[in-house]
């Protein structure tokens, strides 16, 4: 196209636009093949369209956008929501070449409660608006999998593809299956049970899906409550058995707080040439979903278009009705019956940081993965990449970890296994006794090792290392870093716990713990020098009461003494192993008389 064509047809389209009425909708641009090249929403058709034409762009994927758009249509519509409604699905079904780009997420599974007679509850990764209700997306198939085998655990649902339709079971056409008979399925096909009972189930794994696991939990307490009433103790049990099941799974959920009820959440981590939104979904204090979807930027749209865009198509995704939504900054649109907050405090402000935290870890996860596409020193990059999910100062170079080790309370001993490179100094691995604390206490225990080990690198004027490891939750490091207080360590070394349940990451300050994705190369050096630490302080313990043992049994014999005792664990380091040795050997060690009693001693007990 010649420049003074494209000048020509600018100027139609600046008349086109100028009847454009002064009212929210919808706008499209067409290029001169009559392709949609770009779809956009205003709450002023005019204004917004008219601004594309009335001044130069700094922006050049603008300025081309502009240059290629050959004629315009537009939709007029009731609200400013029922635009971003349709620009979102029109984005989706037509993929024009200047708008963003929303990640498609057809990969992710959904948990689906068929439209049907006795409905089926099963996994999908295929959305069909036929009037069932789906679940998701999941972004874990464990996930999807534990919550289907809870369904099979706690209800009898039917598995089967038959039309289940009255008329059909009156019939008798439809026989049971395998199922039924293994106790699986109550048999609705021939009318074993009631569409009505049935139909409790459903609400209740309804209600466990939107996150309501309390409403079940408190209806089967006042059902056993009823059986057991009227002595029905075999139905209360089997009520029972569902319950501990049930509460077994709520405890699973991350609880804020018991104030919020249904809210939610969203959060967005912009960089040069994406963004990176997550959503969490609050339910009776409890976080029940989680989701984080990455954005292409097409024109170097604004965080509020970005965020936007990613609000309307996860509510749209996830069929959210939540008449609040924790956000990091007031939108510049409205939506009805829904009330935007900002929180700057509180169970609130908490649940956005964390927000704001799981799309980061989604973005350091996409870079780390762009990281090992590279042929790069192996070492290097796992090392940057601990260094960018840890959001340390310094590359991780020296690491190291403490474990303590008490077994029943005797002999409390601790490991300190040193790291280089990301792999095991084995040479620089050390083991403390415990001095100063009485008892089995791991968390003065860690206090006294972590100021002992670092007192004595600042006394030999060694150097530290970049990044320290703490095996244990909260209050094992919260002890750590007491110790690195004493020494003006701390904010000078980086410092984390790694608790073992969850594998669970925590920070100083920070309640919240980061979770690693588990094929994550920074949680596997983490886990290894964990498990290392463990290894080294257990292997050492054992050896400590193995030397004990012997040294109590050999201190029974009379006239066998404690310098005799540490002179024999030194030649022959076990009691099998003395009580192997020839007569001759042991006296050349000790002398005829002790030897003669000790092998008189050994020779009693047999």
């Amino acid at each position: 196209m010649k420049y003074s064509s494209v000048n020509r047809n600018i100027e139609e389209l600046k008349k086109q636009v100028s009847v454009l009425p002064d009212k929210p909708g919808i706008y499209q641009y067409f290029d001169n093949t009559g392709k949609i090249i770009y779809v956009g929403k205003a709450k002023s058709l005019k204004k917004r369209v008219s601004s594309y034409f009335s001044k130069n762009h700094e922006n050049r994927k603008t300025a081309l956008l502009v240059r290629a758009i050959a004629d315009i249509k537009h939709l007029v519509v009731e609200t400013e929501q029922d635009a971003l409604l349709l620009e979102n699905n029109l984005i989706k079904k037509y993929q024009p070449r200047y708008n963003i780009r929303l990640k498609d997420d057809k990969t992710y599974p959904w948990i689906v409660i068929k439209n049907e007679p006795f409905p089926r509850v099963f996994q999908t990764r295929n959305v069909i608006r036929d009037g069932s209700q789906y679940f998701g997306p999941y972004t874990s198939v464990m996930t999807v999998r534990t919550l289907l085998e809870l369904f099979r655990k706690l209800y009898k649902l039917r598995t089967c593809k038959y039309n289940l339709s009255k008329e059909n079971i009156n019939s008798g056409k439809l026989k049971v299956c395998l199922e039924y008979h293994i106790g699986n399925c109550l048999g609705p096909c021939e009318g074993y049970q009631a569409e009505e009972d049935y139909k409790k189930y459903i609400d209740e794994i309804r209600d466990i899906l939107k996150g309501n696991i309390a409403i079940v939990i408190n209806y089967l307490r006042e059902l056993m409550q009823r059986y057991a009433e009227n002595f029905k103790f075999e139905e209360a049990n089997e009520v029972k058995e569902k319950l501990h099941i049930l509460e077994k799974f709520q405890n699973r959920s991350t609880v804020v707080s018991s104030t919020i009820t249904d809210v939610d959440v969203f959060s967005i981590d912009v960089v040069e040439k994406a963004a990176f939104v997550n959503y969490l979904k609050v339910i009776n204090g409890a976080i029940v979903q989680t989701y984080t979807t990455e954005i292409k930027k097409a024109l170097d749209e604004s965080k509020e278009e970005l965020l936007e865009y990613a609000i309307v198509d996860i509510r749209q995704k996830i069929f959210s009705n939540a008449k609040e939504l924790l956000v990091p900054f007031q939108p510049e649109f409205e939506m009805e019956n829904v009330n935007f907050k900002v929180p700057v405090r509180g169970d609130k402000k908490k649940l956005l940081d964390l927000s704001l935290r799981n799309a980061k870890y989604f973005r350091l996860e996409k870079e780390k993965q762009q990281i090992l596409a590279k042929p790069k020193d192996n070492t290097k990059r796992i090392l940057e990449t601990i260094k960018k999910d840890l959001q340390l100062k310094e590359l991780p170079v020296h690491i190291e970890c403490f474990d303590n080790s008490n077994l029943q309370g005797s002999n409390p001993v601790a490991a300190c296994v040193v790291f280089k490179n990301g792999k095991p100094a084995k040479k620089e691995y050390r083991h403390f006794h415990v001095k100063t604390v009485e008892g089995p206490d791991d968390f003065a225990s860690m206090q006294e090792i972590v100021y002992r080990r670092y007192k004595r690198l600042i006394d030999e004027e060694k150097s530290l290392p970049q990044l320290i490891i703490i095996d244990g939750g909260k209050g094992q490091l919260g002890m750590a870093l007491n110790a690195l207080e004493q020494l003006n360590l701390r904010g000078k070394i980086s410092i984390i716990g790694i608790a073992k349940k969850l594998e669970e990451i925590f920070f100083p300050g920070d309640s919240v713990p980061l979770y690693l994705d588990k094929s994550s190369e920074s949680l596997k050096v983490i886990q290894f020098a964990r498990d290392e630490a463990h290894r080294f302080g257990i292997t050492f313990h054992r050896q400590l009461r193995s030397k004990n043992f012997i040294k109590s049994e050999l201190e029974e014999i009379p006239g066998i003494g404690d310098k005799t005792v540490q002179s024999l664990l030194r030649q022959f380091k076990s009691l099998e192993n003395l009580k192997n040795q020839p007569y001759d050997t042991v006296a050349k060690e000790i002398g005829d008389s002790k030897a003669v009693k000790i092998f008189n001693y050994f020779k009693l007990k047999r």
